[in-house]
């Protein structure tokens, strides 16, 4: 990967990492499925007036939009709002990257190497780890954290989709696919929203919206999705997926780190055991053990 699309990934790792207190706060006065929908609604108007449509099978956009867009934030927002803290949310988020090299394995015979079987294999041991936490009580909800994983899952599958399209033989402009694969999700979130959350909730959220909503909803819009997904898309286009998806690596170091500066959340003992073990497995998959290996060397 060149030094440029190095620090293009570390820019999507800020906003990524700062998207989970933003995520947070937003849904302080409104409800997860209305402010997922509100946030696509955003993304997709005005801007589809000036980005052409892209020029790809209609399934592929679909699929595209319902996994990566709906399905992950449906389960992302809803599992913070029900308990999941947001740091940690980041964190287990990142299990994405695991999801994506088993399926990619599948779909574009990807061959995988020991060190992500290694690193695949830590990371479950500390998803385990927080399982008996969430066990515990320890300050993380069950739902919450299945519901993280699903939305991970979910992030993983749109992953496959983005291979796809960016292998179709007419390649499409990534901010077209990030702005017309928007609309896919506004009409299913609003939908899930008037069934799930109620029509009396989401116009009192809409009449008493705030400052903070909106400030909140500006960013996961056009910072978070627009710019974010845009490169993250490209990056995808252009490397192969083992190599572009465990770079979200620091996402969680980011998450965890302004989640305790701005919502002051802190990590129990074996919360924090786990979410070592799952970020020395995503290492492990994309350093393998270069490091340990080079030291025994010089020593």
């Amino acid at each position: 990967m060149t030094r440029k699309d190095g620090l293009l990934a570390l820019l999507v790792v800020v906003v990524w990492g700062f998207n989970f207190v933003v995520i947070k706060m937003g849904l302080h006065n409104m409800p997860p499925l209305l402010l997922a929908g509100l946030r696509f609604m955003l993304v997709a108007f005005p801007a589809l007036l000036f980005v052409a449509r892209p020029k790809i099978p209609f399934r592929l956009l679909l699929g595209y939009g319902i996994t990566i867009s709906f399905g992950q934030f449906a389960f992302l927002f809803s599992a913070i709002k029900f308990g999941m803290p947001a740091g940690l949310a980041s964190l287990v988020l990142q299990s994405q990257a695991f999801f994506t090299i088993i399926i990619a394995a599948s779909v574009f015979n990807e061959r995988l190497q020991a060190r992500q079987f290694a690193g695949i294999a830590l990371a479950v041991v500390g998803v385990l780890v927080l399982v008996e936490a969430s066990l515990n009580g320890q300050d993380v909800t069950m739902l919450g954290f299945m519901l993280t994983l699903a939305a991970a899952f979910c992030w993983a599958c749109g992953n496959i989709f983005n291979k796809l399209i960016m292998q179709h033989e007419v390649r499409p402009a990534v901010m077209s696919l990030v702005v017309w694969s928007a609309l896919i999700p506004i009409i299913p979130f609003l939908l899930a929203s008037a069934l799930l959350e109620g029509p009396e909730l989401m116009l009192k959220s809409l009449i008493e919206i705030d400052t903070i909503t909106i400030l909140s909803l500006v960013y996961l819009a056009f910072v978070a999705t627009i710019i974010g997904y845009g490169i993250w898309g490209a990056l995808l286009g252009r490397y192969e997926t083992w190599r572009v998806a465990p770079l979200s690596l620091l996402v969680p170091v980011v998450g965890m780190t302004s989640s305790a500066l701005f919502l002051g959340e802190t990590l129990t003992l074996l919360q924090l055991l786990g979410a070592l073990l799952i970020m020395a497995g995503l290492y492990i998959n994309v350093f393998g053990l270069r490091v340990w290996r080079r030291k025994l060397i010089k020593g």
